[in-house]
This record gives C-alpha cells, sequence and structure tokens, in this order.
C-alpha cells in the first residue's frame, strides 16, 4: 500500500481524531476490553454518556468482575441491551483469573470475543499489529476498494492489504473515527475524507456496499400478567437464552385473561422482532413456578428489560 495513503490517514487522524476518548487514555487491557464489547452495535455516545464510568466503578478490575454475581453486572448493563455481551464479560472475567491473553489468537478462545473484537483488545492494550474490522471499518473497505458484495472473508483480506502496520493502533482508531464522521452510511462526506483521491468508490458511495434485501420485521402478540399480593408483585429471573439473567413478568400467549383487570399496553422493538403485549392484573396467589414475590422498591434493584420497566410503570 502507498504509504501517502497511510500517512494522509495519520494527518487526517493527528487534526480530527477522537483522542480524549477514555478507552484510548488507558493501557489497562480491562478499561480496553469493556470498552470494545460495550461498543459492539451500540454507538459511542450512549456508551460514554450513560455506561462506561458506572459500570467501571461497579467493577474497577477484572477481579472485581468475577466476584460479582450476574445480577449485579446485568443491573449495571441495564439499558444497554444485547445482554449477552454483559453475561460474556461476567463469563471472561471469571475465565480469565485476573489478566486477559495478550495475543488476539488467545483472546478469541474467550466467551463473546470475535476475530474483530480480539485484534482491537490485542492492536489497542498489547499494540499487537493487527486491522479490526467493525461496521465503520467494513464499509470503508467496501467503498475504498468498490467491493458490493458482502463477503466478510474478502474484507478480512482488504483489511490487511490497507493495514498500516507501522502505526496498528493509530491506523485502527482513525479507520473507526474516518467511518464515524466522514464515511458516513447515508451521507458520505467524501470531499472532506483523507481517502478521496485513491477510493475507488467514490464516484457512487452509495453503491457500496449493496444495499441489504429489506424484510418485514415480525410481530410477537403477547400477554403479561401482573401477579399482585397486597404491595407484592411477582417476577422470575429468566432462563431462556433472550433476554437470560434479567427478571420479568408472566408471559404467554395464549393466557385467558378475561376476567382480569387491564392494565394497558406495552410495545418494545428488539433486533429480529417487535414485541406487543397487553398487561393484565391477577390477585391470584398460586403462581408460576419460579416466581418470587417483590415489593416496588425491591423491583428497582433486579435488573429489568426495557419492556418489563414499561410494564411497572402501568402500576
Amino acid at each position: 500500500m502507498d504509504k501517502k495513503v497511510h500517512q494522509s490517514l495519520l494527518n487526517w487522524y493527528e487534526q480530527n481524531g477522537r483522542h480524549d476518548l477514555p478507552w484510548r487514555r488507558t493501557n489497562d487491557p480491562y478499561k480496553i476490553y469493556v470498552s470494545e464489547i460495550m461498543l459492539q452495535q451500540t454507538q459511542v455516545k450512549t456508551v460514554l454518556e450513560r455506561f462506561y464510568f458506572p459500570f467501571l466503578e461497579a467493577f474497577p478490575t477484572m477481579e472485581d468482575l468475577a466476584r460479582a454475581s450476574l445480577d449485579n453486572v446485568l443491573k449495571k448493563w441495564e439499558g444497554l441491551g444485547y445482554y449477552t455481551r454483559a453475561r460474556n464479560l461476567l463469563a471472561t472475567a471469571r475465565q480469565c483469573n485476573k489478566a486477559l491473553p495478550e495475543s488476539a489468537h488467545e483472546l478469541m478462545k474467550l466467551p463473546g470475543i470475535g476475530r474483530s473484537t480480539a485484534h482491537a483488545v490485542a492492536a489497542f492494550a498489547y499494540r499487537e499489529r493487527l486491522p479490526i474490522l467493525d461496521a465503520n471499518v467494513k464499509r470503508i473497505l467496501h467503498r475504498y476498494f468498490a467491493v458490493a458484495e458482502r463477503n466478510e472473508k474478502k474484507l478480512w483480506e482488504y483489511a490487511h492489504t490497507l493495514f498500516d502496520s507501522s502505526h496498528p493502533f493509530e491506523y485502527n482508531q482513525a479507520m473507526m473515527d474516518l467511518g464515524s464522521m466522514i464515511c458516513l452510511p447515508k451521507k458520505p462526506l467524501c470531499e472532506l475524507c483523507p481517502f478521496a483521491m485513491s477510493c475507488q468508490g467514490r464516484s457512487t458511495p452509495l453503491s457500496y456496499p449493496a444495499p441489504r434485501t429489506s424484510s418485514v420485521k415480525p410481530i410477537r402478540h403477547r400477554n403479561i400478567i401482573v401477579f399482585q399480593k397486597e404491595d407484592k408483585y411477582a417476577l422470575v429471573q429468566r432462563e431462556t437464552r433472550f433476554l437470560h439473567g434479567l427478571w420479568g413478568f408472566f408471559e404467554s400467549e395464549e393466557a385467558d385473561t378475561r376476567r382480569l383487570k387491564h392494565l394497558g399496553e406495552v410495545t418494545q422493538h428488539y433486533t429480529h422482532f417487535t414485541l406487543q403485549a397487553n398487561v393484565h392484573l391477577s390477585n391470584e396467589e398460586t403462581l408460576p413456578e419460579g416466581f418470587e414475590w417483590f415489593t416496588l422498591e425491591e423491583i428497582t434493584r433486579l435488573s429489568l428489560s426495557r419492556a418489563d420497566h414499561k410494564v411497572v410503570n402501568l402500576f
């Protein structure tokens, strides 16, 4: 790769990069790792303003996280979504025995760490000379090499082709910032891009990658039944893969609610479906298996999904 291309990117990053992000101002592998997991599927602004610092305050080291309960970890993750990430963080902390491994190859063996995350942690924490391939970088590579096809294996090849092995830290950070600030999904600012002269897809950037085939997100209709006994309400800690570990109210597709008080409706949008539920109140004291009674004050200390928080607001 032409050194002028790399130098142009580094110059742009030096002047415009987000150098003040806290995970770029630390050499602590644990803090870098937490940021990388949080930034999966989540915008920098959301992570920075609401989750990164409170999580590290609660679990300042990997040892602290390893000793934490799943309930406490999920409570600190509450609202960030994709809760499998939090469960994997805890599993990794317990597996690692104080410290993360120092190579991408070993990092990929840990729960929830794919190739791009492993490369990112290794490059940023240990300065291993490896490219990353997050969503922003993928978009740049699609356009730079004019590749319409969504083929991850080929993108990794292009990632290594464009990679600046002399400046792995700065290059990877610059690529993420470039995708976030310049090479935007809908309105790329090509005239401001340091790759403007060498980008093969500059004339038609929105053609790369090829648009995904749109599909209609299914709607799941459910009945949520809130069991109440005096000032207590019944919840269960979920054991299914979806929302595993979070507490929730009784949910059914076919429950008979004709004699129950209707409290209202809740709608919650998830990645692959939308939940639409009618919420009902029941004074039946015989609970389904696994449910426990909690006061409203106790419920505030439990980790709940956004849909179940909406149910609480109907009380």
